[in-house]
């Protein structure tokens, strides 16, 4: 069945801080314990493990927003460290231990275990074509553990959600690093104070951010022109209704069950963030 454009998208802002544990520093300990040199190899040896041994440039294209060069600092390097069932393995355990630590006593809860159980029949049934990540993942065994189990699933729907996602900026045009710029502006920053590419050379940044200004989206001042936003919103927009299938295996009030079972989970790890 086909569900609003409002719950597929609060799907989205519940899984995300679940699946997110896995960028913590719970997770990076243990990659780091296997000669893993910073954080960035861990992320990539764990994020891009359900992909195999593909070169840089497969990784790259995949994740799609970093800029040139930063994957190849990390594949096929973490590789001779780690192999890629290895890689899912710590990262799974890692991260498990995260989102333990965040919930207490939630963990053990059997709301926990019937959103574990409704999010996974979401994320195993989801349309993998077009979506090379998902399907990677969606080849690994469901874990049985209840808290691994709600990850698990979480993190599929993040993936399937993220392959869309850039399907849908591909669509518009835009490239990933202009995905992070526009990504600044809406939250009000400068593109050389944003996380994910501040430490760009600054021509490098200043050429994505002066081509999006030639396309007439972002001003002067760099932010956002109604054009910009208007783009913005759209790709946000499809990313939504590109991630809505994934639902269609629930009814409606399976949907909100499910909803309602997430969001003391999902609250729970924001405060312990926080």
């Amino acid at each position: 069945m086909s569900h609003s454009r409002a719950k597929v998208h609060r799907m989205f802002e519940l899984l995300e801080p679940i699946a997110a544990v896995t960028y913590s520093e719970a997770t990076n300990e243990p990659f780091m314990a296997l000669g893993m040199r910073n954080f960035w190899d861990g992320y990539f040896a764990g994020r891009a493990a359900p992909l195999g041994l593909v070169p840089a440039e497969v990784v790259h294209a995949v994740f799609y927003n970093f800029a040139d060069g930063e994957v190849a600092r990390h594949i096929p390097w973490v590789w001779g460290k780690i192999t890629p069932q290895e890689a899912i393995a710590v990262r799974e355990r890692g991260s498990v231990t995260a989102l333990r630590g965040r919930i207490g006593e939630l963990a053990d809860s059997d709301g926990l275990g019937r959103a574990g159980d409704l999010a996974t029949l979401a994320a195993v049934s989801a349309p993998t074509e077009g979506r090379a990540l998902y399907a990677g993942l969606r080849a690994l065994d469901v874990p049985e553990e209840p808290v691994a189990k709600l990850w698990h699933a979480a993190t599929l729907l993040r993936e399937h959600r993220g392959d869309g996602h850039n399907a849908a900026l591909l669509a518009h045009g835009i490239g990933g690093t202009e995905a992070h710029v526009l990504l600044a502006c809406s939250l009000g920053m400068k593109p050389e104070k944003f996380g994910r590419i501040h430490h760009l050379p600054k021509a490098q940044l200043a050429a994505v951010v002066d081509g999006l200004r030639a396309r007439g989206l972002v001003n002067d001042a760099g932010g956002f022109t109604d054009a910009g936003r208007d783009i913005k919103e759209r790709i946000e927009a499809l990313t939504d209704d590109l991630a809505a299938p994934a639902y269609d295996v629930l009814n409606a009030d399976e949907l909100d069950e499910l909803i309602a079972g997430l969001e003391p989970i999902a609250a729970a790890v924001q405060a312990a963030d926080d």
